[in-house]
């Protein structure tokens, strides 16, 4: 994508995401970009925005020549992919956060950017606002690369945090972490690992170049963590997070998955706390770097 060409945007979705990124663009005039037109579902719904710039047309927005980005950022894997594929086709450049459609459709998607030339951007999918994946695309070479661990799912490691510090039960944790919004009212995809898998199969593949289905990745979740396993880990001088790891073996082959891991309290992730993400890389030449 050209950084500096005027960037006339077509945004799908609306939610936190959405409306943070139009209050940005509205805020900084020097980043040449506007928003022309955004999509919703929910004509009716009271916006904090002119009522002129929404559509409940897709195509619309598809099919006008001004607009040359799409932003996705809905929640539905199939419609997200039908946007994305056929924005692509279009040569327009796309910004995807939908980490599920990504993870599930990566092969086709990055066939469709190798036929397209058209940039397919999703840094923000995979590790909330830590650049990962520019650096290991930019700074890190594939077959130096050691091993990469992670916590890259922030509800379930704000409920493991109030397990631990505040003392309390998976069940009370859950609740004040949809309370504060940090977790759905269902929880299912945070607390059992699928949000968490889905990030990591894009990881990998820009850390080792494997290009991988969720389902060939070994994860579960924290729901299985009750009040006496925190306990155990205290005792022991431990944290339990919900760690996603990849690692290079002496063969040559990768190995990579998601589960609840004991981590010393003087490892780096043991400091991530409440709803943060961070990211440890070991390589060749930089050794350890800790992201957060």
């Amino acid at each position: 994508m050209e950084s500096h060409k005027q960037l006339t945007i077509g945004l799908f979705g609306f939610g936190v995401v959405g409306e943070g990124l139009y209050k940005v663009l509205q805020q900084t005039p020097s980043l040449k970009a506007t928003i022309k037109k955004v999509c919703i579902k929910d004509p009716n719904k009271k916006r904090n925005a002119p009522d002129a710039l929404f559509t409940t047309e897709k195509e619309i927005i598809l099919n006008d020549p001004e607009i040359n980005v799409i932003v996705e950022v809905i929640n539905e894997s199939e419609p997200a992919f039908e946007i994305v594929s056929r924005a692509l086709k279009s040569g327009k450049e796309v910004v995807s956060a939908s980490k599920k459609m990504l993870a599930e459709h990566l092969p086709e998607l990055l066939k469709l950017q190798q036929e397209t030339g058209v940039s397919l951007l999703y840094e923000a999918a995979a590790c909330a606002s830590i650049p990962v994946i520019r650096n290991l695309e930019e700074y890190y070479d594939n077959d130096l690369l050691h091993s990469i661990r992670a916590i890259v799912n922030g509800s379930t490691n704000f409920i493991l945090t109030k397990m631990f510090e505040d003392r309390l039960d998976f069940k009370e944790a859950l609740l004040l972490a949809q309370q504060l919004g940090f977790a759905e009212a269902d929880p299912k995809l945070d607390v059992e690992g699928y949000d968490a898998v889905n990030k990591w199969t894009l990881l990998i593949n820009h850390a080792y170049g494997i290009v991988t289905h969720p389902s060939n990745i070994l994860f579960t979740g924290i729901q299985s963590i009750q009040g006496t396993d925190a306990a155990v880990a205290r005792e022991k001088n431990f944290d339990i997070k919900l760690v996603a790891q990849a690692k290079k073996l002496q063969n040559g082959k990768v190995t990579a998955f998601v589960l609840p891991q004991f981590v010393k309290l003087s490892e780096p992730l043991s400091f991530v706390k409440n709803e943060y993400n961070g990211v440890v890389i070991e390589s060749g030449f930089a050794d350890k770097q800790f992201f957060y």
